[in-house]
């Protein structure tokens, strides 16, 4: 896929337009409601591959354009995320800017179902941050376009379990690639952000004997989830200066930086995180020179959409179960065209997710 070069006068110039040509973004669409106070953004990347699919996070973003950029860099992400998964969608995304705890509500929620709706199918939302299975339950009242329902509503309930399978499965391709074997025993593995992702991913990790370390903003939960696994909990502060061997980013991205890359010492970055590197191409090209393995984040995450992919054809939890397991081949095949092509890993991972979306528009041009 071509992607725009643009000189920051066509930012100043024309900030939206110009942000969507950056990396040819079909649509967006600005949803406003001042009776249930919804500010939302939708943001559609790319559809040749069949409907956009993406989940809505609700954010208190510091303003708008902050808004406006996470969820293009999301919805491009679940482009790519769909097509190295072999799925037949597209990538989309929404953000719900504002404080959950404050501003959702059954209307807000509603209205914005009503937004969706209004897109007729090209976007269907799915669960994200701070939102929950029953929040789609009730977008669900105003549209069709909606996955992540209860499984006592025919869906596939909670994605976290099949999300965190196939980050294990790409931590264990990536243990391969560096120390030959798959084996996780006795690595030391820092998991930063143990929601319900990280927690199940700590699960795993601990059955393989591995030594978990956790780091989250909420002390409640490195409590729980400390006490119920026998992990070690570390600070903010020291957590990237630890001696370890992999690092599981599983909360907000851009943690894998400037700053972290110059204190990070683990030979593998894997988790379950979207876009951990703060700057792609710099960052992407950083973390190689610094001899760190990065498993691409869309590759490695990509259980959570597979999951509710199946609940679009009648869901069933051993068939996500199974695809999700292809990640590990997945992500073992992509660190091989990058030693191949010598480039870094990020970049082999683009590289697989636009030759297939080419292909299939060929064939569509065709038809």
């Amino acid at each position: 896929m071509e992607v725009t070069t643009l000189k920051n006068s066509d930012l100043a110039k024309d900030p939206v337009i110009a942000q969507m040509s950056l990396h040819n973004h079909e649509q967006i669409l600005f949803c406003n409601d001042n009776a249930t106070g919804l500010k939302a953004i939708i943001a559609i990347h790319n559809t040749v591959l069949g409907p956009s699919l993406g989940g809505t996070r609700m954010w208190n973003y510091a303003n708008e354009m902050e808004a406006l950029t996470d969820v293009l860099r999301l919805s491009r992400g679940m482009t790519y995320k769909s097509s190295v998964a072999g799925l037949n969608l597209g990538g989309g995304k929404a953000v719900i800017i504002g404080d959950a705890k404050v501003l959702k509500s059954e209307a807000l929620l509603r209205r914005f179902g009503k937004f969706v709706d209004s897109l007729g199918g090209k976007y269907i939302t799915a669960e994200d941050v701070a939102m929950t299975s029953r929040d789609m339950e009730i977008i669900n009242m105003e549209t069709d376009h909606v996955s992540g329902l209860p499984e006592n509503m025919g869906g596939s309930g909670d994605p976290s379990p099949v999300t965190a399978y196939g980050v294990y499965v790409s931590m264990k391709a990536s243990a391969k690639e560096v120390w030959g074997k798959d084996s996780l025993s006795g690595k030391k593995v820092l998991v930063q952000g143990i929601g319900h992702v990280g927690e199940v991913l700590v699960s795993h990790l601990v059955k393989e004997a591995a030594i978990v370390y956790i780091n989250d903003i909420s002390q409640e939960r490195l409590k729980i989830v400390s006490e119920k696994y026998g992990v070690e909990v570390v600070t903010a502060d020291k957590m990237f200066d630890m001696d370890i061997d992999i690092y599981a980013p599983c909360a907000l991205g851009a943690t894998v930086n400037s700053d972290t890359l110059s204190r990070l010492k683990c030979k593998i970055i894997c988790g379950a995180a979207n876009n951990q590197l703060a700057d792609e191409k710099v960052h992407g090209a950083l973390v190689a020179k610094s001899g760190i393995l990065y498993a691409p984040d869309f590759v490695v995450n990509a259980g959570g959409i597979i999951n509710v992919y199946y609940e679009l054809e009648g869901y069933n939890r051993e068939r996500a179960l199974s695809h999700a397991e292809k990640i590990y081949d997945t992500t073992y095949n992509l660190f091989q065209l990058a030693k191949k092509e010598n480039i870094p890993t990020y970049m082999a991972a683009n590289r697989l997710a636009e030759q297939r979306i080419e292909a299939i528009a060929r064939i569509n041009a065709v038809l």
